[in-house]
C-alpha cells in the first residue's frame, strides 16, 4: 500500500508542482491587487445629473416599449446622447429613450466614445485622447458571466497616463467595467494564472469549470498522498523530528511537514471554490422565494409616483418593485438616496418594519429583522454606504436584504454558513479576529504563501531530476 501511495505522490507531484508553485506566488498578487472591476463609486463618479425634464416619457410606458416580459426593475440615468430608461428583468436589460420610448442600445462606436468621454469627464480622468479599441463579446477582462446582459462591449482607451480602459455596454450604453494598466499587468501574474483564466477557456464557462475543479481536485489528492507518506516517513531522533532523506528530498520533507496543515487547507479551500453546488449550497433563492422578491409589480402605479418632484441633484432615479407595491429610489451621493412611497413619508431606507412585511410573505416563522453589525461572521454589506443590512431569520435559513434598494444579499442555509468557513476563512483568512488586525493578517497570508511557493520549489527540483533520470534510462 506505501508503495502506491510513494508512486502515485512521486509522478501526481511532478504533474502539479509548476501548479503548486504558481498557485502559491499569484495567491500574494491577488491578495493586494483584486481582479479589475468597475466600483460602485467609480460608477457612481461617472454619472452626470438626470435632466428630468426630458424624460417625458412615463415609466410603465418605458417598460411596455423595452419588450421585457418580466420586468423587475427601471433606472433612469442620464447618457451624452440624453437620458434613457434602463429596464431589467432577471436575465436581461434594455435601454429605451426617456423621451419616445425608442431604442437606445448602442451600436454606434462614435456613440459608445461620447458616453466613455463623458463617464471619464465627470471622474476627473483625461480623456482627450480615448478612442474605441474593441468590439467584442468577451476579452481577458470582460469574461466573468455577469457580463453577459451587457454583450458585445464597447473597449475605449483612454490613452491618458494610467492607461485607463473603459467598456461600454451595448444594450444599455452604460459602463460597466474600467482597468488600468497597472491592473492588467499584475493581473496577467495574479488571478489569470490563479484561476487558468485565459479568455478562450473562461469564455466557455462549462468547460472552464470542469478543467480547473479536476485539476484542483488532482492536485489536492497529490498534496494529501504526500501528507500522508510525510508523516509516515518521520523519523524521531530523542526529541527532535528527522528526515531519513537527504538533500533536496530532506528538505521537501521539513518544509512539507512544516506547512502541511496550511497546505492542506488551502488547495482543500481553493478546490471548493469551484464547487458550484456540487457538495455545498449556491445560497441562491428558490424559485418560490425569488417569485416573492422579484415579484413584477404593476408598473401604472409609477404614475402616482410622478406628482412628488425628483432632486434636482438626482444622479440616478430607480423604480422598483418590493413587496408588491411601486417605489422610487432617487441616488444623490455615493451615501445618500431619498426612497419615496407612495402614500408615505420619504425615507432614506426601506425601515425594518417594511423588510418584516415582506418576510411573513417570503417564508414561515421568521423572526424579527435585526440590523446586521459591521464586524458580523457572515458580513454583507448595502450597495449605499453606510446604510443598514437587515437579517431575517426563517427556522433555519437567513435572509440578508439591503436596505437601500431591497434586494436579497445573501440566503444562508447551513450549507451555505458551513461554505463561508470552509472555503472564504481557509482560502482567505478572513476570520474575524484577523479582518480586525489587517496588517497581522498581511503578514500571515504573504509569509504562509511564501512557505507554501518554498515547499513547491523543492518539489520542481525533486521532479525535474527524477524525469531526468527516467528519460536518461
Amino acid at each position: 500500500m506505501m508503495g502506491a501511495v510513494v508512486l502515485l505522490h512521486r509522478w501526481l507531484g511532478i504533474a502539479f508542482c509548476l501548479l503548486f508553485a504558481m498557485w502559491f506566488a499569484t495567491g500574494i498578487v491577488m491578495h493586494f491587487v483584486p481582479f479589475p472591476s468597475l466600483t460602485e463609486a467609480e460608477r457612481f463618479a461617472g454619472l452626470a445629473p438626470v435632466e428630468r425634464v426630458q424624460a417625458t416619457m412615463a415609466v410603465a410606458d418605458a417598460v411596455a416599449a423595452s419588450g421585457i416580459a418580466d420586468p423587475t426593475r427601471v433606472r433612469l440615468i442620464q447618457r451624452s446622447d440624453g437620458p434613457v430608461y434602463v429596464v431589467s428583468g432577471p436575465s436581461r436589460s434594455r435601454a429605451v429613450r426617456a423621451s419616445d420610448g425608442q431604442d437606445a442600445s448602442v451600436s454606434s462606436p462614435e456613440v459608445a466614445l461620447a458616453i466613455a468621454q463623458a463617464h471619464a469627464r465627470q471622474r476627473g480622468l483625461d480623456a482627450a485622447h480615448a478612442a474605441i479599441v474593441a468590439h467584442a463579446d468577451h476579452d481577458q477582462w470582460s469574461v466573468p458571466n455577469g457580463f453577459d446582459r451587457h454583450r458585445p462591449l464597447f473597449r475605449a482607451a483612454l490613452g491618458d497616463a494610467a492607461g485607463t480602459e473603459i467598456y461600454v455596454s451595448s444594450r444599455t450604453g452604460e459602463i460597466v467595467l474600467d482597468t488600468t494598466r497597472s491592473e492588467r499587468g499584475w493581473n496577467l501574474v495574479g488571478s489569470v494564472l490563479h484561476w487558468i483564466y485565459p479568455t478562450v477557456l473562461r469564455s466557455n464557462w462549462v468547460l472552464w469549470d470542469g478543467v480547473v475543479w479536476t485539476l484542483s481536485l488532482l492536485a489536492l489528492i497529490a498534496a494529501m498522498l504526500g501528507a500522508v507518506l510525510g508523516i509516515a516517513r518521520v523519523r524521531m531522533q530523542g526529541r527532535q523530528i528527522s528526515s531519513p532523506y537527504r538533500g533536496w528530498h530532506a528538505l521537501h520533507h521539513i518544509v512539507g511537514l512544516a506547512a502541511t496543515a496550511f497546505v492542506l487547507t488551502w488547495i482543500f479551500s481553493g478546490w471548493l471554490s469551484m464547487d458550484h453546488g456540487r457538495l455545498f449550497s449556491r445560497g441562491q433563492l428558490t424559485p418560490a422565494e425569488a417569485g416573492v422578491t422579484n415579484a413584477l409589480p404593476d408598473w401604472k402605479t409609477a404614475a402616482s409616483l410622478d406628482g412628488k418632484p425628483v432632486s434636482s441633484s438626482a444622479r440616478e432615479v430607480e423604480w422598483l418593485g418590493f413587496n408588491g407595491m411601486v417605489y422610487r429610489r432617487e441616488r444623490i451621493g455615493l451615501d445618500q438616496q431619498v426612497l419615496v412611497r407612495l402614500n408615505a413619508r420619504e425615507a432614506g431606507v426601506f425601515s425594518a418594519q417594511e423588510v418584516e412585511s415582506l418576510m411573513t410573505r417570503l417564508a414561515a416563522g421568521c423572526s424579527a429583522p435585526s440590523v446586521l453589525a459591521v464586524n458580523d461572521d457572515y458580513p454583507a454589506q448595502s450597495i449605499v454606504p453606510g446604510a443598514p443590512v437587515y437579517r431575517a431569520r426563517c427556522g433555519d435559513i437567513w435572509f440578508d436584504i439591503d436596505s437601500a434598494d431591497g434586494s436579497v444579499l445573501q440566503r444562508l442555509d447551513a450549507s451555505r454558513r458551513a461554505y463561508r468557513w470552509f472555503y472564504g476563512a481557509l482560502h482567505t483568512l478572513d476570520f474575524p479576529v484577523l479582518l480586525a488586525h489587517p496588517r497581522l493578517r498581511d503578514v500571515l497570508i504573504v509569509g504562509l504563501c511564501a512557505l507554501g511557493l518554498v515547499f513547491s520549489i523543492t518539489g520542481i527540483v525533486i521532479g525535474w531530476r527524477r524525469l531526468r533520470l527516467s528519460f536518461a534510462s
